[in-house]
């Protein structure tokens, strides 16, 4: 991977507003400065290309159609558990958290702790300040995550100190929404079907209990380039196999509702596709 390059760094002004009121600094330089020395770090462990070109810090949860939904079921679920999967910094859970979401019901988890730990860095905050849940675990380690069946009851009002968690199995059945940003794409096509089987065994079987995320994408399922490199390929769903994989294949035909959205990109002469979507239970 290459080094890091400044030149990249930017906040759309909502970005902006956001992490100032977040951090504590008002001053874009100063702020830049903070966010430099803690992507500095991110990158020595991790050289991923989110860290790189900064795409650590975009809210993307927030522009997907079923954000005012999931901020409707913290509203309104005195059990919801928001769950931001292979969160990074934890970004979308302390916008959600900042929107309403309740933060103490809210988990922030990814296979990197030092991640997590520099989330507290960047945020300025501790786990005394910041009341929700950082939770570090590889979601293919069955002892953090097995695939559990599909729960078809309701369960009771949540009874567990999410601080407490050392894994998401306690919580099969109990999640009211996740969220999956640029996560599946990483992994092969046995891994995205052991992965979306896995995360339906922890959403709670209430309607309206959502399961959403961003990959990339493409007009037929297969291998694919991506825009660092062709020596970098990933499997990469469509629009027809994502939903039928979800409903039909993880969940029973009929029970959910899948909504794609695919939108092309021309990076550097490479073109591609990214997949915005959302499984919601009927």
């Amino acid at each position: 991977m290459p080094t890091v390059d400044t030149s990249l760094y930017g906040l759309s002004s909502e970005e902006a507003a956001f992490f100032k009121a977040q951090i504590g600094i008002d001053d874009d330089e100063d702020l830049k400065r903070h966010i430099l020395e803690v992507q500095t770090k991110a990158y020595k462990i991790a050289p991923y290309p989110c860290i790189h070109r900064y795409n650590f810090l975009r809210m993307n949860m927030s522009r997907y159609p079923v954000y005012e939904h999931i901020l409707k079921l913290g509203r309104e679920r005195s059990d919801a558990v928001l769950l931001d999967l292979g969160c990074c910094f934890g970004v979308d859970a302390r916008k959600a958290a900042a929107d309403g979401f309740p933060a103490k019901n809210i988990i922030a988890s990814d296979i990197k702790n030092e991640f997590l730990e520099l989330s507290h860095e960047l945020f300025r905050t501790t786990p005394t300040s910041y009341p929700g849940c950082l939770l570090p675990g590889d979601v293919f380690d069955p002892a953090f995550l097995s695939i559990a069946a599909r729960p078809n009851d309701i369960c009771s009002a949540l009874a567990i100190d999410l601080s407490s968690l050392k894994s998401l199995n306690p919580l099969h059945g109990r999640i009211s929404a996740i969220n999956a940003t640029s996560l599946f794409h990483i992994f092969t096509e046995d891994k995205q079907l052991h992965l979306a089987r896995a995360l339906a065994g922890l959403l709670s079987a209430q309607p309206g209990s959502v399961i959403c995320g961003s990959q990339v994408g493409s007009l037929e399922k297969g291998m694919a380039a991506t825009v660092w490199g062709p020596e970098h390929r990933l499997f990469v769903h469509s629009p027809k196999s994502w939903t039928s994989l979800w409903d039909g294949e993880v969940f029973e035909k009929g029970s959910v509702k899948v909504e794609t959205e695919l939108v092309k990109h021309v990076i550097r002469g490479v073109e591609f596709f990214t997949m915005g979507w959302s499984v919601v239970r009927l």
